[in-house]
């Protein structure tokens, strides 16, 4: 026989909220990390609201730095298909921390229904009192004039009733933001780590301060590169990276073009770390001495210039740690070390740490130690080399650690590999990314890359940093398109991304050799010291100090996610426009993606827009060649040759939409 005994189910403490908040933004992984800001980078908080039934919702953000009591408030409003948001640009640097509340709006629910009565010319003596009664359910939650108000107001109504008209609208505004506590939906508290402005925008230049010596046959030191500071400058770039300025291992060195064997005066790679004459908190001392090394951060630093250092854990054979620690490393049964490898590619000059090491926390706490070392030293931004061959739980507590205490540190992941690891370590806590920007040509490729990037949850932890090349990278368009692929790539690293970098001078200057067909450079600068001599100025390096400028100058070039591609009639010509944060200075890039041909295409802009301000002539204003343009229809003819004009830059000033852009409704599904 069945029991008798029923089974009572535990009716829950929220019940009566009737509202359901879902898919809030910024959050990273449900709010497991904290989103990414920055100074000046508006925040959009958005979520889905609804609830049963058609009353109408209030809803409100909430937001605080962490360091704070008070909590600063802004009400959400409808774009639709339940979606609400709204906007805030935080002015300082902080872990801001925000909650969204909604509720029921009786007001709001109210004031519809009477509405439409009058629309339909029915009874609205039901409205009239049921006013009264809300109003005094609502009155004990008020305070101040707003009290007494309501108060004056209701003592006169109570034998009429009361409508919306009768109530004014600044008290009408207090009163729709009331709610009995046990009523509001509440999220729990996302966080939001608002950085300094050089996350969100820097240009980077990596240079080998070895090879800048003023004349051949010398070993470039830190006091010559003090001297290439105001060339830099003059370049526009921000921030100095400079490969690992470490003694070089000289045990298994490499020799000119990745040789297993180096001759006596061969250098080495800086990424082989360690020696007798010291490891990650040493200085190579043919770049010069410790207080050469400040004496540069500081000199870089009157040119707002930053130094940005190589991080790269991993060690020489002959490295200290490697006597000193070997229970750090993994050797093999017959005493040998195994020294890293990526197949086919071998490192026989570099150990790997073996994180699975007994004596890991050791290990993790020395890294960590590496990083404060060069902290107090001045360097405020680490490039971190291939961050993905080592523990993805290691950098989560290290970058953490850093960020407790100083929190201006700027960290770069250089990893190109599978999207689930570069998108963990950026969640975890790297501050930007290298990205597969080096592989995407196409016009098709650039879009859909870039949409991935700012139209899905990455846009919240993902800064992209993109490169055109690196030490290692020489991609097969760089050679086959020559000086004028160079200055594509240029420009659309420069405008697609407020991150971006160089690996020069043979960027500049266009040089373009491989290594037996390898996409890598042949007679690589990692084994072998340059001379490179007094600058060239080659047409690569004049577009560098122009786009760099107009970077400086140009506000919707300091964001990433602020683009709309637009529509053109040929897949070689790419448009999009870069929305200003401010609602003016806009601009509409324009680029010829054929490194060899002139193109042609016609270019669908949103005229409609523009007419509002202009009428149905549009005044334009190319920065980039200097020329002045009339637009008068939806689609207007381009013609771009790319050893003469590649692209167009326009200035859209005056043109408002009063936001930025918006993502797809559905990513956040």
């Amino acid at each position: 026989m069945p029991d008798k005994k029923s089974t009572k189910c535990k009716i829950p403490s929220g019940g009566i909220q009737r509202v359901i908040i879902r898919n809030v933004f910024p959050s990273v992984a449900s709010g497991k990390y904290p989103a990414k800001g920055s100074m000046g980078e508006p925040i959009c908080f958005e979520a889905n609201i609804f609830a049963d039934g058609h009353d109408k919702i209030f809803a409100k953000v909430l937001f605080r730095y962490s360091n704070e009591k008070r909590w600063l408030e802004k009400e959400l409003t409808p774009t639709g298909n339940d979606r609400w948001e709204c906007r805030y640009i935080p002015e300082k640097e902080g872990t801001l921390e925000f909650k969204i509340q909604a509720w029921i709006s009786g007001p709001d629910t109210w004031k519809d229904a009477v509405e439409k009565k009058l629309a339909a010319g029915t009874d609205i003596t039901p409205e009239r009192s049921a006013g009264i009664e809300m109003l005094n359910s609502l009155l004990p939650l008020l305070t101040g004039n707003s009290h007494k108000e309501l108060k004056q107001l209701l003592y006169g109504q109570q034998e009429n009733g009361i409508l919306p008209a009768d109530i004014d609208s600044r008290l009408y505004q207090a009163i729709r933001s009331l709610a009995l506590k046990d009523k509001v939906t509440a999220t729990e508290i996302f966080v939001i780590n608002v950085e300094r402005v050089k996350a969100r925008f820097s240009t980077w230049y990596e240079l080998f301060p070895r090879s800048c010596a003023k004349e051949p046959g010398r070993h470039g030191t830190f006091r010559d590169l003090v001297l290439k500071l105001p060339e830099i400058a003059g370049l526009g770039f921000d921030v100095l990276y400079l490969p690992p300025i470490h003694p070089i291992g000289k045990l298994k060195r490499k020799g000119k073009n990745n040789s297993l064997i180096a001759a006596p005066d061969d250098p080495g790679s800086p990424w082989a770390i360690g020696s007798d004459e010291g490891g990650h908190k040493s200085l190579h001392p043919g770049l010069g001495s410790m207080a050469d090394f400040r004496h540069l951060v500081k000199e870089a630093g009157k040119y707002s210039i930053e130094i940005a250092m190589d991080i790269a854990f991993q060690c020489a054979p002959d490295h200290p740690y490697v006597k000193q620690h070997p229970e750090w490393f993994k050797w093999r049964p017959d005493g040998t070390v195994q020294f890293a490898e990526n197949p086919p590619k071998k490192y026989e000059d570099i150990l790997p740490f073996d994180f699975e090491t007994d004596h890991w926390e050791e290990l993790w706490e020395e890294l960590l130690s590496i990083c404060t070392f060069w902290i107090h030293k001045g360097v405020k931004i680490f490039r971190v080399d291939n961050p993905h061959t080592k523990s993805l739980r290691m950098w989560e507590w290290l970058i953490g650690c850093i960020r407790k205490d100083h929190p201006e540190t700027i960290f770069l992941a250089e990893a190109f590999t599978r999207p689930n690891i570069m998108e963990h370590l950026a969640m975890t806590g790297f501050t930007q990314s290298y990205t597969y920007f080096t592989w995407r040509n196409s016009k098709q490729e650039l879009q859909e890359y870039m949409t991935e990037l700012t139209r899905t949850e990455r846009r919240y932890f993902f800064r992209p940093n993109f490169w055109p090349n690196t030490p290692d990278i020489l991609p097969d368009h760089l050679v086959a398109g020559g000086e004028q692929m160079h200055v594509i790539r240029l420009l659309l690293a420069a405008t697609l991304s407020a991150n971006y970098g160089i690996y020069g001078p043979v960027f500049e200057r266009g040089i373009n050799v491989q290594a037996n067909g390898k996409e890598e450079y042949a007679d690589n600068e990692k084994y072998e010291i340059k001379y490179w001599g007094p600058p060239e100025e080659t047409r690569i390096y004049q577009m560098i100090r122009k786009i760099n400028n107009l970077r400086k100058t140009q506000p919707a070039l300091q964001f990433t996610d602020n683009i709309e591609f637009l529509s053109t009639s040929s897949d070689l010509i790419m448009a999009y426009l870069k929305y200003a944060p401010e609602g003016d200075g806009h601009l509409l890039v324009i680029i010829n993606l054929d490194p060899y041909n002139r193109q042609s295409a016609w270019v669908n802009i949103p005229r409609a827009a523009f007419e509002k301000l202009y009428g149905p002539e549009i005044s334009i204003h190319d920065m980039l060649n200097d020329e002045q343009y009339i637009w008068k229809n939806d689609w207007n003819y381009v013609e771009l040759d790319p050893y003469t004009k590649p692209a167009h830059i326009f200035t859209l000033k005056g043109y408002r939409t009063g936001t930025l852009p918006a993502g797809p409704a559905d990513i956040h599904e």
